[in-house]
């Protein structure tokens, strides 16, 4: 809930210290005055809460119908492959709000990304759909007609006030701390606003556990974007801070707070927060967030989890490096190479012992879909992009190169392939901050299956581990003296 003193306080936030939120003066002393222009009382059962309310019983008895009826059934068999190489297609996990296919993709609630695109609201007529109408559709299995959406963005929109404190922790870390440890440590600070946190100490049946974690899912949700476009601005910006814009979405806003107001920099914006938000439950910073949220631990503290995990090499780095790989490429053979450069460069780097950066994928065995929606967006809005050009290219010719080692599974393009281009574009070059960009977009699906995880009553997550030498005996292998 956003408290008067909060409001108060963030709007002298706005108002004062090191360079104000932009011209943000007026927005400022709105919300000193108790913020009529711009956060207004969140409403006690928003729509969304009360379609979710409707559709928990009915997902309740549904779970206890397969305890009872199939809980003794087998999913498959586990191989020490398995068990030692990061427990890689092991069916471990219950994750309602999206499942990844080797062949389709991600499918969220059922829909590919281009049924996505096309059924979702949009802001602009024929534009990127809305993160808002993905939230819902993650949270309820439905999808959201435009008032609806829009009633989404305008609960949000209420909650977004960011607690005093957090501007004052900002600005208390070293200027060039990694954004993604500034994000850890700013949404960690918020924990001070848990409700589910309160709720928990105070008693509250386990029945009820869904609804405080609602509460905390969408406040946090609410921030994020303003959280992350202070850490860009004081940490790339000199602290010249932007206030948001009422009339704007929620991701809008995000694209307008880090100082980027091209109507096509907000749709890509719209687009990237959409394409990131979830990839089923395996990945690292899904699994560690539904982990550490297993053991009651509430939305923020479990999301900062999965932020550190997000934040590691092989998992939400992976753009920056294909981004710096590609720039290598250009430094190397220039802006319009020919084929067979390219295909020479894509060679030695096989043979010096490096991978193709944004290539391949754990699970899908074709091109990634996110892949396809970015290209899809560049060709209608920067076709003639060199970067973009030279990211064509390389599309035309990793592919065969990969294949030819007869070592690659899947040789196609993945989400990271392509979004660090599309955000140099506009003039986002600031690699270190990418993963701040996709944890944003993370949180919207792995807060969602939190919601539904305390809904369901999941239990504390505890499988079992192995030594070495029990692999050993259980196949009786003596290993060589």
């Amino acid at each position: 809930m956003v408290t008067t003193a909060i409001i108060q306080a963030t709007g002298a936030f706005f108002r004062h210290g090191g360079g104000s939120f932009g011209a943000a003066g007026q927005l400022g002393a709105a919300l000193a005055s108790g913020g009529q222009r711009y956060f207004s009382s969140i409403p006690a059962t928003s729509e969304l809460k009360a379609v979710l309310a409707q559709k928990i019983p009915k997902e309740q008895a549904r779970l206890k119908t397969i305890k009872q009826q199939l809980g003794s059934k087998s999913l498959g068999d586990v191989t020490v492959d398995m068990c030692i190489g990061g427990m890689r297609g092991i069916p471990g996990m219950l994750w309602e709000t999206s499942l990844l296919d080797a062949e389709e993709g991600i499918r969220f609630r059922g829909y590919s990304i281009p049924e996505l695109q096309a059924a979702l609201p949009a802001a602009v007529e024929g534009g990127e759909p809305l993160p808002e109408g993905l939230l819902w559709l993650l949270l309820t299995g439905e999808v959201p007609n435009k008032a609806q959406v829009k009633s989404v963005t305008e609960d949000l929109r209420h909650r977004s006030a960011v607690p005093p404190h957090i501007k004052a922790l900002l600005e208390a870390l070293p200027v060039d701390t990694h954004p993604m440890t500034q994000l850890v440590t700013l949404v960690s600070a918020m924990q001070t606003e848990s409700e589910f946190a309160r709720a928990y100490a105070s008693g509250i049946h386990k029945s009820k556990y869904w609804e405080p974690y609602y509460e905390d899912t969408m406040n946090l949700l609410a921030r994020l974007p303003t959280v992350a476009a202070m850490i860009y601005r004081r940490t790339y910006a000199g602290g010249n801070y932007i206030a948001p814009d009422p009339k704007l979405d929620w991701a809008g806003n995000l694209a307008h707070m880090m100082g980027f107001d091209d109507t096509s920099a907000l749709e890509l914006m719209r687009l990237y927060q959409t394409i990131h938000s979830d990839h089923e439950g395996g990945n690292v910073s899904a699994h560690t967030t539904h982990l550490v949220g297993s053991a009651l631990t509430d939305p923020y503290l479990s999301f900062a989890a999965g932020m550190c995990g997000l934040a590691g090499p092989l998992h939400g780095l992976a753009n920056q490096e294909v981004l710096r790989w590609i720039l290598d490429v250009k430094a190397d053979v220039g802006d319009s190479p020919s084929k067979e450069q390219l295909t020479k460069y894509v060679q030695d780097t096989l043979k010096s012992g490096r991978v193709v950066p944004g290539y391949g994928h754990a699970v899908l065995r074709k091109t990634d879909p996110r892949y396809t929606c970015q290209r899809e967006f560049a060709l209608k809005h920067l076709p003639h992009d060199p970067l973009f050009q030279l990211v064509s290219q390389l599309y035309e010719v990793v592919p065969p190169v990969l294949l030819a080692t007869g070592k690659v599974k899947n040789p196609w393009p993945n989400v990271d392939a392509h979004s660090g281009v599309l955000l140099q574009y506009y003039g986002m070059r600031e690699e270190n901050f990418y993963t701040v960009l996709f944890g944003v977009s993370r949180a919207i699906g792995v807060l969602a299956q939190g919601v539904w995880s305390r809904a369901l009553g999941l239990p504390i997550e505890r499988p079992k581990s192995l030594t070495m030498e029990v692999i050993e005996k259980k196949f009786g292998f003596s290993p060589a003296k």
